[in-house]
């Protein structure tokens, strides 16, 4: 089953302009732009068919291939990371069987969130969209309500069904826990992780339908799926270790860079 893993990065972000040409800084003192950790993270991904970056930046463009990336020009209307990655399929022709979109701004993507997403695809004829789950220890729990308190976007999370079907997203804290937790003890919370694998019908679908409420609201483009009754897998994954997080705002880079730095990648 052929496999197109494609990197969507925009410059113009709401939050955060330039984000994807951002330089991050390895344990080895290694500074890499953003894109180049995504795409880097995207070609460890065993059973890849192909990886290209999908972009309607020039900068970006001179940037992912000065690094060596295939590159994908993408039209400047696309609204989100599921769009570009329906539009970059497209223009490549088409005919992979499962394309995933690895969003440009998770370079910590361990390449096993990738794997047993697909396979978990694979499983469930009935699902047009898979995507990976992590559940939360204390800490990162922690995290997500400072973040919360704070007034900033941090991670998103997720709940789903025993079968493991996707019932909401949200940038917001859900489930709600009464009850402060250990930094080492498991959570009923559950980090959603940017990254989506998609049969190229449900792909396809997507970009014809109209923003919904939802998606409209929280900025999460999922919703959209579930919105016009999609089926979203969610699939849990484990960390065996890594730490993990987005970078969804410029205080994240530290975070991001302390992180690298405590499990040595550069």
């Amino acid at each position: 089953m052929s496999v197109l893993i494609v990197i969507p990065a925009r410059y113009a972000s709401t939050r955060y302009p330039g984000k994807p040409l951002v330089k991050l800084r390895g344990a080895g003192g290694q500074a890499r732009t953003l894109i180049e950790r995504s795409w880097r993270a995207a070609c460890a991904v065993a059973g890849a068919d192909r990886v290209v970056v999908a972009t309607d930046d020039d900068r970006i463009k001179t940037a992912a291939e000065g690094f060596g990336a295939e590159v994908v020009m993408t039209s400047d209307t696309c609204v989100n990371g599921t769009e570009r990655c329906a539009e970059a399929h497209e223009a490549l022709g088409g005919g992979y069987e499962i394309v995933v979109n690895l969003q440009g701004d998770a370079p910590l993507t361990p390449h096993w969130f990738v794997e047993d997403l697909v396979a978990g695809l694979r499983r469930d004829p009935e699902a047009g969209i898979a995507t990976p789950v992590l559940r939360c220890n204390g800490e990162m729990l922690s995290g997500f309500k400072e973040d919360r308190l704070n007034g900033r976007v941090g991670g998103t999370t997720a709940v789903f069904s025993a079968e493991g079907a996707a019932l909401y997203f949200s940038k917001e804290v859900v489930p709600f826990t009464g009850r402060d937790f250990a930094p080492d003890e498991a959570t009923p919370v559950f980090h959603h992780v940017g990254v989506y694998a998609y049969r190229p019908g449900a792909l396809a679908a997507y970009p014809a339908w109209p923003v919904g409420p939802l998606e409209r609201n929280e900025g999460l483009e999922q919703l959209r799926f579930m919105e016009n009754g999609r089926r979203v897998l969610c699939v849990e994954v484990e960390s065996r270790g890594r730490q993990f997080w987005e970078l969804n705002n410029p205080e994240d880079v530290s975070r991001l860079e302390s992180m690298m730095a405590q499990m040595g990648l550069d």
